[in-house]
C-alpha cells in the first residue's frame, strides 16, 4: 500500500490530489492507494475532498493542522503512517515539515524551496543542509517537483541525455497568457508571487551570479498559442541547481512574461509600500503590508472558472551536440490550456502546471522509479519516466531544434 500525506489546500494541492485521486480511480500500480489532505483551514481541504469525490469517485480524507507546528505534524503523520508526505503549503513551512519528516521516518516531497518569512531570499542552502539527517535516517527528500522549478530541470537533464552532450547556455521561458479578468490578481500564491518578482534579478555567468535590479531587463518573445509578450529577466531557484549540476553551463537565465497592467499595478503598489515584508503599526497591531494585500487580493484557486488561454513554459538550451554534429540549440516545451485544466479539475492553468508534476515527483518516488537516501533535487534523477508521465497526465511536450542560440 502507499498511503500519502499532501499538506496544504490551495490550487496545486488542488490539482496534485484529483490527479492522484484518478490514477487510484484507474488501478495504476496501486501507487495512491490512500489519499490524505491536511491545511490549516479544513474547510478548504473538505471542499477538495468533495470535488475529487464527484469527479473520480475517490474518498480523501481530511485534517486540520499548522504545519509549522512540528510536533502537531509528527502526531499526525504517525495516525496517517504515509510512505510519503507531500508539502504544497507555504515555502515557509518547508523546514518545519521536513523536521517533523524526520522525526517520523517518513519521505518527503515539494515544490517550492525554503523562504524565510522575514527575508525575500529563496535557495537551496537550508535544505541541501539537511541532506546527512536525511541520509542517516534512510528516507528521501525530493525538492521542487513542479513545473519551474520542477519540469524545466527535467527538460533540461532530458536534452542532456537525448540531444546534447554539454550545455553551454540555458534560458528558461515562463510565459502566462491566460487572462483572467480581474484589474490584478496572481495565478499562485499573492505572498510567494510578489516577493520573487520584486526581489533583484539575478542569473548565471561565467562560474558566478550577477544581480540586476527587478523588472530591469526585457525582451519580447513570440509563444507559441500565446503571441508575443514581453518576457522579464528574474531569479529563479532551479538556477542555483542546474547551475550546481551542469558544471559546463556557461550561461543561465529565468524569463517570465508580465502585461503592461499588471506592472503598472506593481509599480504603484510598490510606491505605496503595499508590497514590504517589515511589520509596521496600525491601530496598535503589527501588520505586515504584503500578507495584507494578499488577503485582499482574489485567491488564486478562485480564478479558474473565468481565466482563458494559455501557458507556454520551456527551456532552450545551447550545446554541443550529442552526436558529434558541432554546437546545436534546442527548445522544449509544454502549453497547456487554462479552460481544459480548469474543466478536468476546477482550477486554473498555474495551478494546473505544478500541481501535476507533484503528483508525478510523487509517483516517482512511491513507485520506486526515483530512489535514494538523503535530499535531492529534480537534476539528479533519470528524466525519461518522468518525462513518460507529463505526456500521459495532461502535460505533453515538444521538441524542436532552433537555427542557433538566442539572440536576447
Amino acid at each position: 500500500m502507499s498511503t500519502v500525506l499532501v499538506i496544504g489546500a490551495g490550487g496545486v494541492s488542488s490539482v496534485c490530489v484529483h490527479k492522484m485521486a484518478q490514477i487510484k480511480r484507474d488501478g495504476n500500480g496501486g501507487i495512491f492507494t490512500d489519499i490524505h489532505l491536511a491545511s490549516r483551514t479544513k474547510s478548504k481541504c473538505d471542499a477538495i475532498a468533495a470535488s475529487v469525490k464527484e469527479r473520480t469517485g475517490q474518498d480523501v480524507a481530511t485534517y486540520e493542522i499548522d504545519a509549522e507546528e512540528v510536533p502537531a505534524m509528527v502526531n499526525l503523520i504517525r495516525k496517517v503512517q504515509p510512505s510519503l508526505v507531500v508539502n504544497l503549503a507555504l515555502p515557509y513551512q518547508d523546514l518545519p515539515i521536513m523536521d517533523a519528516c524526520l522525526e517520523a521516518g517518513v519521505h518527503y516531497l515539494d515544490t517550492a524551496n525554503y523562504e524565510p518569512k522575514d527575508e525575500a531570499k529563496f535557495e537551496y542552502h537550508w535544505q541541501w543542509a539537511y541532506h546527512d539527517r536525511f541520509k542517516e535516517a534512510g528516507i528521501m527528500a525530493l525538492l521542487g517537483s513542479g513545473f519551474d522549478p520542477g519540469v524545466t530541470s527535467v527538460f533540461t537533464m532530458w536534452l542532456k541525455k537525448h540531444k546534447l552532450k554539454t550545455i553551454r547556455q540555458l534560458d528558461i521561458l515562463d510565459c502566462n497568457g491566460g487572462d483572467h479578468g480581474q484589474a490584478f490578481a496572481t495565478n499562485f500564491n499573492p505572498e510567494i508571487n510578489i516577493r520573487e518578482i520584486t526581489a533583484n534579478a539575478r542569473h548565471w555567468e561565467n562560474g558566478e551570479f550577477v544581480e540586476t535590479p527587478a523588472l530591469s531587463t526585457s525582451v519580447e518573445f513570440d509563444f507559441e498559442a500565446v503571441g508575443p509578450k514581453n518576457m522579464y529577466m528574474m531569479y529563479h531557484e532551479e538556477l542555483e541547481s542546474l547551475s550546481k549540476f551542469i558544471p559546463e553551463l556557461e550561461r543561465a537565465r529565468f524569463w517570465m512574461t508580465f502585461g503592461d497592467e499588471y506592472i503598472k499595478h506593481l509599480t504603484v503598489l510598490q510606491n505605496v509600500g503595499m508590497t514590504g515584508i517589515e511589520p509596521i503599526k496600525y491601530q496598535g497591531k503589527d501588520i505586515i503590508p504584503l500578507q495584507f494585500l494578499a488577503a485582499v487580493l482574489p485567491k488564486p484557486e478562485t480564478l479558474g472558472e473565468t481565466t482563458t488561454g494559455n501557458t507556454n513554459i520551456g527551456v532552450i538550451a545551447t550545446g554541443e551536440a550529442l552526436d558529434g554534429s558541432g554546437e546545436k540549440t534546442f527548445y522544449i516545451n509544454n502549453i497547456c490550456s487554462h479552460e481544459a485544466a480548469f474543466e478536468e479539475t476546477g482550477n486554473q492553468g498555474v495551478s494546473y502546471t505544478t500541481g501535476v508534476p507533484a503528483m508525478i515527483g510523487s509517483a516517482m518516488m512511491l513507485g520506486g522509479k526515483w530512489s535514494g537516501d538523503g535530499v535531492f533535487n529534480m537534476e539528479q534523477f533519470d528524466p525519461d519516466p518522468f518525462m513518460d508521465m507529463l505526456n500521459e497526465h495532461g502535460l505533453p511536450w515538444q521538441v524542436k531544434e532552433l537555427d542557433g542560440p538566442v539572440g536576447f
